[in-house]
């Protein structure tokens, strides 16, 4: 269970730092954002594993003796985007109108990610759709404390949210390979 807890925050971090910078550009704390943001990135935080989860099990018996490897080099690629992008311009200092068709295009955006790491869940050995709730609830947490940290001037915390994401799945991918390379 708790890597399915560590998944998720992992998962919630590019949320996370995007509702920091949706927040930045508020100079009081708008909760009507942050609640949009929040149900936004949660909805398709939760949603995407479902379709990464359910494309596993057609491929799984193909896969099966390799979905370690598979889980781990996933895992790794998504972490290392995170790292890399955490380097990199934010995509929210171009954003000039909060509307829902913006946190739309950026829910999908951020949860393409977790969508990939749905491949990952029948190696947790926790229920998969259990799994796809606490990462949205997780996701939602975050991204309204997003908006509020935002808006009381947290634009630093936006690079070492994504660094920590990052950091966190490539274990997850790393524990995931060690316990089926070590241990069987």
């Amino acid at each position: 269970m708790l890597e399915v807890f560590l998944l998720s925050f992992a998962l919630s971090m590019d949320a996370f730092a995007v509702s920091i910078g949706l927040g930045v550009k508020n100079k009081y704390f708008d909760k009507t954002l942050a609640l949009k943001a929040a149900l936004f990135f949660g909805f398709f935080q939760a949603l995407m594993p479902l379709f990464g989860y359910l494309a596993s099990l057609g491929i799984g018996v193909y896969i099966e003796s390799i979905d370690h490897w598979v889980a781990f080099v996933l895992l790794s690629i998504i972490g290392g985007k995170m790292l890399y992008e955490s380097f990199g311009e934010n995509t929210e200092d171009e954003i000039a109108l909060i509307t829902n068709k913006v946190l739309l295009i950026l829910a999908i955006a951020t949860s393409i990610d977790a969508m990939a790491a749905g491949f990952t869940l029948n190696l947790l050995q926790f229920n998969p759709y259990l799994s796809m709730i606490i990462i949205g609830v997780v996701t939602f947490i975050f991204s309204y404390l997003g908006v509020f940290i935002g808006s009381r001037g947290g634009e630093y915390l936006e690079d070492k949210a994504e660094k920590l994401g990052g950091i966190v799945l490539i274990g997850i991918g790393l524990k995931i390979l060690a316990e089926h390379t070590l241990l069987h």
